[in-house]
């Protein structure tokens, strides 16, 4: 946002510098992020001065140049090759000395002495583009009898400079996003703080009313449209601006349009209020109404778009309810000033925020006064605007007010009502500030004590301050203005640790997190807002701020994947990442939302070096840091194969019948889509379940056993259909106590073996705690699984 120094100092005046005025924004969140200069004229004129062309011949060695003499004034006459067609002698004209830079059409030029054609050149005659005065070429300057010769020319025009804040404004702050408000926060901070300052509150301009009219008023909705005020003015001219109101604009950065427009805009960035002016002879039934239309209505807005309405919008329409205007949004193509208009309406209003914000969103229109309305703009404001926008016209364009103001204000906007007290003050401060410090500070705020109480006061926030109603909001306002900068930080910080249960989610998803992370896993955190291709269970937006970002995510894998693409496209192709987040989703009608953990691995599985093969990352890869995980959780895990449109092969894990994690490769089509060209593994944890069956009992630790760990291993002849999994399950159903441990060390098929057989070598530990197992008791633990294999599997030993 862009604050213009003169424009600030119509409504506070101190004698600050610039800088320091800067610092003190800063101080009280207004940050100010640059102080640029404006010139009306680029260059101020400076150098220019007034000459007459004393002689005038043409150039010896050029048809369309001209050797001058110029007199300059103080006895100086410069010798000046000059181009233009017009120039003659006697003429009075601008000069730019040597020395003098001069901008035209963005460039800088100094000048300086040269040999233009064989002949000296000691400055140049100035047409009017090259001083920045006009965009005409036609020819030099020619200056009337009134213009002293020797004279700065800069004294013949007003010319105006100024100083331009860049100010960084949060979106919150409302009643900062003008001029008078941001000199109605720094006059609250400079008075608290003994600095010379003056401001006075704007009020409503006295009104000249002639005559009636016949013009009426019906708002529809009072809800959608709390206060509305218009006003009939007649016998406009519509015209260019005075040059004081054109700089106000231009200073920050905006383009004067006509003397209405540029009033309406003037209102708009001087005091915060949106206005808008219609042609009053183009509103049909000499009616204004506020109110909604039918869905599916056509509406063609001020930039010639055709837009379909959705029926929530509120619209300005005539007496026949043809829309005029999205009110507080957008204009209408024919609803505008013209320079063919007579007589205006102009509209002045308070439009609930949510729904101006809806249609802004709906149709992707951001205005600054959609900015303004979205966030809430002061209802008492309303008609102060209006009465300085209606003195301005009348003052600038000739227009005289007819009738009274038609009003719709049924119920009055009410002020924040707010307990403050002292020792929250001091809890949230960590300062105490004296109870009559606090007073001044809500007194330059424009927040009313309505009573004292025994800690602290009963207070009232005008409703201009959106973002201010509740007591923290109003003890950060007062740290604001009385300085973060007098606030001591602690020599210690004490706190209290507090233990989380063991079934707590938050420190699941921690623990998980910190375990990745010693893994080598990068943490990524995506946006929920994506696009889908299958929209059948997918949850849209009633309003998306795009196209891209229509959906809720039904899936972590997309953000991943991209993730993964722009890592692959800057060389980083070793991919270990993982996500926690929410997924979004339609089931049967209902909306519902679930939380995941989700792990995607590509690329090689170690860092590239001599001594190691180069190897990639597997689905095996990706399942043992799933197993991690789950070696931290206490339940019995169920596999099976899963088919999903994501993956070529995948897996599914369940316990007690819920399903836990998938896991898997990623489908070609998906990694085709991403445009990544090698293999991705992904998983996905269902964080809810696995909370719901982990086991509440709390984890103990237990002494190193005093004994030994017997290990004893088994080579099976099995058939290929057979997995590791059905053994170990077979395994796992043993009755001994002694049996711990079961792992697969090795897998051979191929030469030597029968057809349609395979080789699994198995190793089991067994451990008794109370003594050192003796060989018989290891003998029946292994006869008892080796029966179990032969039994159920038809396995055969292998020597």
């Amino acid at each position: 946002m862009k604050i213009s120094n003169n424009w600030l100092k119509d409504y506070i005046k101190t004698d600050l510098k610039i800088e320091k005025i800067g610092e003190y924004l800063t101080d009280i969140g207004l940050e100010v992020e640059g102080i640029e200069k404006y010139e009306s004229v680029k260059g101020s004129l400076e150098g220019i001065v007034v000459g007459k062309v004393l002689t005038c011949e043409p150039h010896p060695n050029a048809d369309k140049l001209k050797k001058t003499t110029v007199d300059v004034g103080n006895g100086k006459v410069l010798n000046i090759v000059c181009g233009a067609p017009n120039v003659a002698a006697g003429q009075i004209v601008p000069v730019a000395v040597v020395g003098t830079t001069i901008y035209k059409g963005g460039e800088k030029l100094v000048m300086q002495k040269a040999k233009i054609r064989g002949e000296y050149s000691e400055g140049m005659i100035c047409a009017e583009d090259e001083l920045g005065l006009s965009d005409d070429h036609g020819g030099i300057m020619i200056l009337d009898d009134s213009y002293k010769i020797g004279d700065d020319f800069a004294k013949y025009f007003e010319l105006t400079t100024d100083q331009v804040y860049e100010i960084g404004l949060t979106p919150n702050r409302t009643d900062a996003m003008s001029h008078y408000g941001v000199a109605r926060d720094l006059h609250a901070f400079l008075s608290t703080n003994q600095l010379n300052s003056e401001f006075e509150k704007v009020v409503s301009k006295p009104l000249n009313i002639e005559g009636t009219t016949d013009f009426q008023l019906e708002v529809e909705d009072s809800e959608l449209t709390p206060r509305y005020i218009g006003a009939v003015i007649e016998n406009v001219k519509v015209g260019e601006s005075p040059d004081w109101l054109k700089n106000r604009l231009k200073a920050i950065g905006l383009n004067p349009i006509n003397n209405i427009v540029d009033i309406t805009n003037f209102i708009l960035h001087g005091l915060g209020q949106p206005l808008h002016a219609f042609d009053a002879d183009q509103i049909k039934g000499r009616k204004v109404k506020v109110g909604t239309v039918k869905e599916g209505t056509k509406f063609t807005t001020l930039d010639g778009a055709e837009r379909t309405l959705n029926g929530t919008e509120i619209m300005i329409k005539d007496g026949e309810n043809h829309p005029m205007c999205i009110a507080g949004v957008f204009g209408g193509e024919n609803s505008g000033v013209s320079a063919d208009t007579k007589t205006i309406f102009l509209e002045s209003a308070y439009f609930n925020p949510v729904a101006v914000r809806k249609s802004a969103k709906f149709h992707g229109l951001s205005t600054d006064a959609s900015f303004r309305f979205e966030r809430g703009v002061d209802p008492n404001g309303v008609r102060i605007a209006i009465t300085h926008a209606i003195s301005l016209i009348e003052e600038i364009s000739g227009g005289k007010l007819v009738g009274q103001l038609l009003e719709h204000y049924p119920k009055k906007i009410e002020d924040h009502y707010v307990i403050l007290r002292f020792s929250k003050v001091e809890q949230i401060l960590g300062t105490k500030i004296h109870r009559e410090k606090i007073k001044e500070i809500l007194k330059s705020l424009e927040i009313q004590v309505l009573n004292e109480i025994q800690d602290g006061f009963e207070i009232s926030v005008p409703a201009y301050r959106a973002d201010v109603t509740r007591e923290i909001d109003v003890i950060e306002e007062i740290l604001r203005i009385y300085g973060y900068n007098k606030i001591d930080s602690p020599q210690k910080i004490s706190f209290t640790p507090v233990r989380l249960s063991f079934d707590d989610q938050e420190a699941l998803e921690n623990s998980w997190a910190r375990t990745l992370q010693s893994n080598g896993f990068s943490e990524v955190m995506n946006n929920s807002l994506t696009s889908v291709k299958d929209e059948t269970n997918a949850v849209k937006l009633l309003n998306p701020l795009s196209g891209d970002l229509a959906f809720m995510r039904n899936s972590l894998l997309e953000g991943l994947l991209e993730n993964a693409d722009y890592n692959i496209k800057r060389k980083n192709p070793d991919i270990k990442f993982f996500e926690l987040g929410k997924i979004y989703y339609k089931n049967e009608g209902k909306y519902d939302e679930r939380k995941q953990l989700a792990m995607l691995v590509s690329g090689r599985n170690v860092a590239e070096n001599w001594l190691q093969p180069k190897s990639f990352t597997n689905f095996y890869f990706l399942k043992s840091y799933v197993k991690t995980l789950f070696d931290q959780l206490n339940f019995a895990i169920e596999e099976k194969s899963l088919e999903d449109s994501r993956f070529s092969d995948a897996l599914e894990w369940l316990s007690q019948g819920k399903t836990i994690a998938r896991l898997g490769k990623v489908a070609p089509e998906l990694l085709k889509d991403a445009d990544i060209e090698q293999d991705c593994f992904y998983a996905e944890i269902e964080l809810e379940n696995c909370q719901s069956l982990r086991s509440k009992e709390n984890l103990k630790f237990v002494d190193i056993p005093k004994f030994n760990k017997i290990r004893r291993d088994l080579a099976l002849l099995i058939e290929k259909n057979v997995s590791y999994s059905d053994l170990y399950k077979a395994a796992r159903k043993n009755p001994s106590k002694y049996l711990r441990n079961i792992n697969l060390f090795d897998v051979y098929e191929g030469k030597n073996l029968p057809e349609g057989k395979k080789s699994y070598a198995m190793s089991f530990e067994l451990l008794n705690e109370e003594k050192t197992l003796e060989e018989k008791d290891i003998t029946e633990v292994m006869n008892s699984l080796i029966k179990t294999f032969q039994k159920e599997f038809s396995a055969e030993l292998r020597g």
